[in-house]
């Protein structure tokens, strides 16, 4: 088990980038087989999935890579992950508030980006609005936001100890 999770540095981006394309691949089946709506807090947890993918990418496909190379790449990701997995816990947040607590809704995310200057409609994601806080689904108790921590939290370890053993990945390649 431990050479096919820790055999090289390519494997430990293929397997990220492979875990973190299949949450994109849930969340666009939620979306449109199951009509399920995404929040402007949805939207933003998603962009730090692509930009992990886009990052285990470039990691997979930069050769003869330096050892402090692999270690950006690597830091990268985690500070992707650790965006994702505190809007994660944003959105919990706003799902468990008292209804009189919850923040009124906010207009649709095309036209925010329509009206306002980029950095505004990303603060005003990151805040969150009262879709956010509606929960649409739910298995063993758990929303798809507690899910999304949970793979969050997965990634995060085989990463940091992918990053622990950095120097016996780099070796291998």
């Amino acid at each position: 088990m431990q050479d096919l999770l820790f055999s090289n540095s390519r494997r430990f981006f293929a397997l990220l980038g492979a875990a973190s394309l299949s949450l994109i691949i849930v969340a666009l089946f939620f979306e449109h087989m199951l009509l399920l709506k995404p929040c402007i807090l949805c939207y933003v947890q998603r962009a730090c999935v692509y930009l992990l993918i886009l990052v285990s990418l470039a990691g997979f496909l930069h050769k003869n890579q330096s050892l402090l190379i692999l270690r950006t790449y690597m830091g990268l990701c985690i500070a992707f992950i650790i965006s994702g997995m505190s809007l994660s816990i944003r959105q919990l947040y706003l799902q468990n508030l008292p209804r009189e607590l919850v923040p009124t809704c906010g207009p649709d995310i095309d036209y925010l980006f329509e009206t306002l200057p980029v950095l505004e409609v990303i603060m005003i994601a990151i805040k969150g609005d009262g879709n956010c806080a509606e929960v649409l689904w739910s298995f063993l108790g758990i929303s798809l936001p507690g899910w999304l921590l949970v793979a969050f939290v997965g990634l995060l370890f085989y990463t940091l100890v992918s990053l622990y053993i950095s120097k016996k990945l780099h070796s291998k390649s």
